[in-house]
């Protein structure tokens, strides 16, 4: 199948005006002009999109589908008060609550040119929406405890949950392991992960992700330690002040010497951390949105970049971020980084389109198969619609994606030369189902 549009952006190549993807079952095999491509596939089928953008899908380096049904349930909170006001919240859900908050994030990312997800969760209804819809995906099975006698216990439910989920898992589907953060997690579980980790298994780990975790860590005190750990976990274990930062405390327990590690916010490091980082081959997960959102602080991103770290955009949480929109957060980490480090961290959209899709393609280590339009590749793009008076006329096709179109332009998305989502359809057929499902958790939490 022929897949021509305007525009094409191969993200790794300059963008091609007038340009077509050749698709074979689940793979690209050939990119270029139209006139060309009909020239050497004369008999395919053409699919012609008209004034669009053609281009690898967004990849998801950070997100919680579960949550899709607590949007905007806590609101106007930093981050300790929104965690504990959320816990709070989650006792209320029962398993088919779960399910089908994930299917309401996992039809929202198909909609919105998400092909691909690196998702960290306690629960199997991601795992389950995730495949009915059709995405691609890393799912981090969540682990936490600080009670060392219990590392054993945990650690065994989790592998057993890992060992299901895999058995039943697609090609599409990669299922990893994510200690939760380092004010809920044992060192000796730290240790636990890494050692399970030695064959490959992918680690997700959210770290230095607010000043309020910098500070419970380091000294103590903070509202994680007043209002998270006393008030909602009142038998957590007494916290020590290490005296160091997040990044240098975790580096004690091993964990970053796992083979693939993501570290997910990042906002609070400095010079030494990010040389840690470095060296121990750690990916970074940005999630603007939500840090901006939740007063948790700006990623240094051109120090990350010049270290030589791989970075890819997240949009974490939808019950903070609001929603699951790539446009948004490259909008937001444009933005965010112009103003606060100035001429030192001047993103262009050029560069912010790439961590959308192949910079999140490398921090995931799967940009040898995703990430970019490129013969060989696995054939996950998306087309947006560039037609609106908002993004006439059209100088440069990146700047019009990132800072002038919406998810609700997205009209095509592909994963495994499949389409999940075409014509305001998602291919799975549950969007009313799923609709009235979040509706009555809306009531029940209400209440």
């Amino acid at each position: 199948m022929i897949y021509a549009a305007r525009y094409v952006l191969p993200i790794s190549e300059p963008y091609i005006e007038d340009g077509a993807v050749v698709v074979n079952e689940d793979l690209i095999v050939d990119v270029g002009t139209l006139a060309d491509i009909v020239k050497r596939h004369p008999d395919d089928e053409l699919v012609d999109l008209g004034l669009c953008a053609l281009m690898p899908g967004f990849i998801d380096c950070h997100t919680h589908l579960d949550y899709s049904a607590m949007r905007g349930l806590v609101e106007d909170s930093a981050y300790a008060q929104w965690k504990y006001h959320l816990m709070l919240a989650e006792e209320n859900l029962s398993d088919k609550d779960w399910q089908a908050s994930a299917m309401l994030g996992a039809i929202e990312a198909a909609t919105a040119g998400i092909t691909t997800i690196a998702d960290i969760t306690l629960r199997k209804g991601t795992f389950d929406a995730v495949e009915k819809v059709g995405l691609r995906a890393i799912i981090y099975r969540e682990v936490e405890t600080m009670d060392k006698s219990q590392v054993g216990e945990v650690m065994k439910t989790v592998i057993d949950d890992i060992e299901s989920w895999r058995s039943k898992a697609s090609s599409r589907v990669t299922v990893g392991i994510a200690p939760h953060s380092v004010y809920s997690t044992h060192p000796e579980l730290f240790k636990a992960v890494y050692e399970y980790a030695q064959d490959g298994t992918p680690v997700a780990i959210h770290l230095a992700g607010s000043s309020e975790e910098y500070e419970f860590v380091k000294y103590g005190s903070s509202r994680l330690a007043t209002k998270v750990r006393d008030q909602y976990d009142a038998k957590a274990p007494f916290w020590l002040p290490t005296g160091v930062s997040p990044v240098r405390y975790v580096l004690q327990w091993d964990v970053l010497d796992a083979p693939h590690v993501l570290a997910i916010h990042c906002t609070q490091v400095d010079e030494a951390d990010i040389e840690i980082l470095e060296k121990k081959d750690v990916s970074i997960a940005y999630c603007p949105r939500f840090n901006a959102k939740l007063g948790m602080g700006i990623a240094p991103l051109r120090k990350f970049i010049d270290a030589g770290l791989r970075v890819g955009i997240g949009t974490d949480s939808p019950a903070a971020s609001n929603g699951m929109d790539m446009f948004e957060e490259m909008r937001t980490d444009l933005y965010l980084q112009r103003a606060a480090f100035g001429k030192k961290s001047f993103f262009t959209a050029v560069e912010a389109l790439r961590m959308a899709t192949l910079g999140g393609a490398e921090a995931l280590r799967i940009d040898d198969k995703v990430g970019s339009l490129e013969v060989g590749k696995l054939a996950d793009l998306i087309a947006i619609d560039l037609s609106h008076s908002s993004q006439i006329p059209t100088h440069e096709p990146e700047s019009v994606i990132v800072h002038s179109s919406h998810p609700s332009e997205v009209i095509l998305t592909v994963v495994d030369g499949v389409q999940i989502y075409s014509d305001g359809k998602v291919m799975s057929g549950r969007v009313k189902k799923t609709k009235a499902a979040s509706e009555k958790i809306r009531v029940k939490l209400q209440n």
